[in-house]
C-alpha cells in the first residue's frame, strides 16, 4: 500500500467539527444521527444537517461514512428502515455497522449502499473478515488490540477487493473493542448504545478490607494510573508500518471531542 493512497478518517460530532475535518485535510468523514450511533454525548446530526454535510464534503471531494453500529434493540428495528433510506437520500457513502441482522437489513433496503463493518464487531481474524466480506461488506474496521503481523496476514489471506481500517489515534477502549458494561453497572449508561460515562479513566485507589476507610493510590507514571485503560493510541510515527501491513484506512477516534482537536489531529495525519 502506498503511502498516498491511505485514507486519512476523521471524527465529527457536530457541524463544526466536521467542518474543521474537513477544511484540515480529511480524505473522508465519519459522523452520526440521533439514533444508532455510538456517541450519543455530541450533538450528532438531524437529516436536515446530515445533507448539508455531505453536500459540502462531496463539493470538496471528501466522503462521508455514517455509524449505525450500537447493538439495538427489538423496539428499534422498525425505524432502521428509514434510518437507511434517509442515509441513501442525503448521498453518505458508506454505513458502518456492528450487528449482523443491521447488515443485513442494509442489504434489503438499499443494496447499492457501501457497509463498512466496526470495530464493534470485533474482527480479530481472517476468517471472519472473509465471511463479512461474504455478507457484503466492503471494509472491515479491526479490533484495535490487533498487532501489525496480525493485520497483515489477515490482508494477506482476504480480498484485495475488502478494505481494511485501523484506528490510528485516540481513546484504547478497556474491553474488547468496546464490548464493555462497566458504565451500565456503575451508572446506568450503556456502551453498547453510545453511552459510555468512561469509568476506565476515573481515579481509583485500593482499600484492604480490614483497614476501611484507609485508601492507597495506585501508581503507574508522573501522568496518573491506568488501572483499568491503556493509554492512548498514537500512531503517527507509525505510518509506513501500516501502510506496509496493508491498511486502506486511518481511522481518528474522537466523535466527542472538540473542533480543535478535529482540526489539529486530522492535520497532524
Amino acid at each position: 500500500m502506498e503511502m498516498n493512497k491511505l485514507e486519512v478518517l476523521a471524527p465529527a460530532g457536530d457541524e463544526e467539527r466536521f467542518g474543521a475535518a474537513v477544511r484540515y485535510g480529511a480524505d473522508a468523514v465519519y459522523l452520526g444521527r440521533k439514533q444508532f450511533g455510538m456517541r450519543s454525548s455530541p450533538l450528532n446530526f438531524d437529516f436536515e444537517q446530515l445533507c448539508n454535510a455531505v453536500r459540502y464534503a462531496h463539493e470538496r471531494n471528501v466522503k462521508v461514512y455514517l455509524t449505525c453500529n450500537t447493538l439495538p434493540k427489538n423496539n428499534e428495528i422498525p425505524h432502521f428502515e428509514q434510518f437507511v433510506r434517509e442515509a441513501v437520500e442525503a448521498g453518505v457513502d458508506a454505513l458502518i455497522v456492528a450487528d449482523i441482522g443491521l447488515l443485513m437489513l442494509i442489504k434489503k433496503y438499499a443494496p447499492d449502499m457501501e457497509i463498512h463493518n466496526s470495530t464493534q464487531t470485533g474482527i480479530v481474524n481472517y476468517v471472519t473478515a472473509r465471511e463479512l466480506y461474504n455478507l457484503g461488506a466492503k471494509r472491515i474496521v479491526l479490533a484495535r488490540e490487533l498487532p501489525l503481523d496480525e493485520i497483515a496476514e489477515i490482508r494477506a489471506k482476504t480480498s484485495p477487493d475488502l478494505d481494511i481500517e485501523a484506528f490510528v489515534h485516540g481513546a484504547m477502549c478497556v474491553s474488547f473493542s468496546g464490548r464493555c458494561l462497566l458504565s451500565q453497572y456503575l451508572v446506568n449508561r450503556d456502551a453498547n448504545r453510545g453511552e459510555c460515562a468512561q469509568p476506565c479513566r476515573w481515579g481509583y485507589h485500593l482499600m484492604e478490607e480490614k483497614r476501611p476507610g484507609e485508601f492507597f493510590p495506585v501508581y503507574e507514571d508522573e501522568k496518573g494510573t491506568y488501572i483499568l485503560n491503556s493509554k492512548d493510541m498514537c500512531m503517527i510515527e507509525h505510518l509506513d508500518k501500516l501502510a506496509d501491513a496493508g491498511v486502506t484506512s486511518l481511522k481518528i477516534e474522537g466523535r466527542a471531542k472538540s473542533a480543535y482537536y478535529a482540526a489539529v489531529v486530522t492535520n497532524a495525519y
